[in-house]
């Protein structure tokens, strides 16, 4: 028998789960399995997900699973885990930038439990919705959003990505804030851990694996959430994220210039 743990519990050790095979197997030059196009995913990134669900089996057996790699597995509850088992693989095969293990809980439409694991940094990022939280050799502090940095994060990792390389390429906003392209969804917790000021994406990230949890993260520490047109995510019109209203007011300023000149 296991003992009863609560759901952010449970979101932990399954990053850590993840993010523990990840780690030991940096840099080892893990094979690669081939996917649409030119994307691929490493065994590493399958046997991450088999250890994450390997913890959900145990304390959530009756949850559904939808994974990056492994697909869906159909629940008993309106409850359904979201698992990146590695954003961020080809940062990971190339052994350089920013990469993490995803693990978020669906309840209905909302997303309120997720954990972020970092692997090189060992630590994890969590929320249970009310707060959001560093766990790191075992202590726990609480984290909060700053636009302290001036670093905006983008989305510029695949072909149809537009609004990424447009803000990047824009003398104006490079005169007000420094952008970064990471690939990888971390870069949502570094917003939610004050790392960074903002991240912008286009595309229809709705219950994405590779987004919810982040974005769970940036909504329990107040961040500004929206869409690229300041709606509700549920448009699926991108992803705008500023750790405070006046970047996020001036960062879409720049989206609106930017796609009225597209």
């Amino acid at each position: 028998m296991h003992t009863e743990i609560n759901d952010p519990e449970v979101a932990i050790r399954a990053a850590m789960a993840g993010a523990l095979v990840v780690e030991q197997s940096f840099g080892r030059g893990a094979s690669r399995v081939p996917k649409q196009g030119d994307d691929f995913a490493t065994e590493v990134d399958i046997r991450a997900e088999e250890a994450i669900r390997g913890v959900l089996r145990e304390h959530r057996p009756r949850d559904g699973v939808i994974g990056e790699e492994l697909g869906s597995d159909d629940g008993h509850s309106d409850r359904t885990w979201l698992v990146d088992p590695l954003c961020g693989t080809r940062n990971f095969a190339s052994m350089a930038g920013a990469f993490s293990v995803n693990v978020a809980l669906r309840e209905g439409d909302d997303v309120r439990v997720a954990a972020v694991a970092e692997p090189l940094a060992r630590r994890v990022l969590w929320t249970d919705g009310a707060g959001a939280y560093e766990r790191r050799d075992g202590g726990t502090t609480r984290v909060r959003p700053s636009a302290e940095s001036r670093i905006i994060e983008v989305n510029a990792d695949g072909a149809g990505d537009d609004i990424g390389p447009r803000l990047v390429s824009d003398v104006h906003v490079r005169s007000w804030m420094s952008p970064r392209v990471s690939a990888s969804t971390l870069v949502l917790g570094w917003v939610a851990a004050g790392q960074r000021a903002a991240y912008a994406s286009d595309g229809d990230l709705r219950h994405s694996v590779h987004f919810a949890a982040g974005i769970a993260l940036c909504r329990a520490v107040g961040c500004v959430v929206s869409d690229l047109s300041g709606g509700d995510l549920s448009t699926g019109d991108g992803l705008l994220i500023a750790a405070d209203q006046d970047t996020w007011r001036q960062l879409s300023a720049h989206v609106r210039r930017l796609r009225v000149l597209s």
